[in-house]
């Protein structure tokens, strides 16, 4: 039997969050599994094109609403329930926004959600992290209905291009609540790629001192191209904003490159990090636990090390 699979689009507005992409490969390890992507916005034309052209899905459904604008989870959920009704499974990514506004669409449609969702066993058989990561726990929703479920990024590729799905504009007339309102967004501007979809990340620790000692992370980043993070200790120690956090309690990352510098590797850090595909340590403890994960490794005074390589970048 086939799965009818409804991937919620994250977006600004004018393009595609990779996260999304991400769903699309998850959603594909349902067997025969027929994919539409729903695209909520004030005007959905660019991000549509784009979900339009990933591999492997077959429509998308655009729904124009001067209401979506910016991403509140209580307006957005009552028009995703509005066409979900053809599907099987309802997908969004465990990212800040498919947290929100996932287990609102749930509860709207009285639907089990599985959250964090690594690996699919079959149409309601699902695997997910517990315990930092340390344990996969297999779950089984009860198969009499929708599922619904946020997709660990970190643990999906993102699907290709070469897609030509069908765009279909969806009028959807339900109320949308007035209890909730956008009022501001306050968030740091910064020219560096995202971190939670960066390909190059460089994070730092408490050993950087203090946020001065931050700049010369950015520095490097720069020449690398990379996002920047921090661990816990740094962000709690107000070195560096939280929107920076990488780790259990921030962002789960899977870049290509991670480089940790001044991180001793608490267990709650590793579990945001252990999907990369090359780990770079930099920590003066040749015992920090960081090294036990690390691909490549230096021991030394990171205010030493991080110039010099900046010099080598050329």
């Amino acid at each position: 039997m086939s799965a009818k699979v409804l991937i919620v689009a994250e977006h600004d507005g004018r393009k595609l969050n990779p996260s999304t992409a991400r769903c699309v490969s998850c959603a594909r390890a349902l067997a025969g599994a027929q994919i539409a992507i729903v695209v909520c916005a004030a005007d959905s034309a660019a991000v549509a094109a784009e979900a339009a052209q990933l591999g492997g899905v077959t429509r998308v459904i655009a729904i124009d609403n001067p209401a979506n604008a910016h991403a509140l989870a209580a307006v957005l959920a009552p028009q995703v329930v509005a066409v979900a009704a053809p599907y099987s499974h309802v997908l969004g990514p465990s990212t800040t926004f498919g947290k929100d506004l996932m287990a609102r669409v749930a509860g709207l449609l009285g639907a089990p959600q599985v959250s964090d969702i690594m690996a699919i066993e079959s149409a309601t058989r699902f695997k997910r992290p517990i315990y930092a990561g340390n344990a996969i726990l297999t779950v089984e929703a009860s198969g009499d209905g929708k599922v619904v479920g946020t997709v660990r990024t970190a643990s999906f590729e993102a699907a290709g291009g070469g897609g030509s799905a069908a765009i279909e504009k969806a009028a959807v007339d339900v109320p949308l609540p007035t209890h909730t309102r956008f009022v501001s967004v306050s968030a740091a501007k910064t020219d560096r790629p995202d971190l939670q979809t960066a390909a190059r990340v460089v994070s730092g620790g408490r050993a950087l001192g203090s946020a001065e000692g931050f700049k010369i992370l950015y520095s490097l980043a720069d020449k690398l191209g990379a996002a920047v993070g921090a661990s816990r200790a740094a962000v709690d120690a107000g070195y560096a904003p939280n929107e920076m956090q990488v780790g259990q309690t921030g962002k789960i990352i899977a870049p290509e490159l991670y480089v940790a510098i001044g991180i001793s590797g608490a267990i709650q850090h590793l579990t945001g990090i252990k999907d990369a595909r090359t780990i770079v340590a930099i920590n003066k403890d040749g015992e920090a636990p960081i090294f036990e994960v690390a691909d490549i490794g230096l021991v030394g005074d990171l205010f030493q090390i991080v110039p010099e390589i900046e010099k080598l970048l050329g």
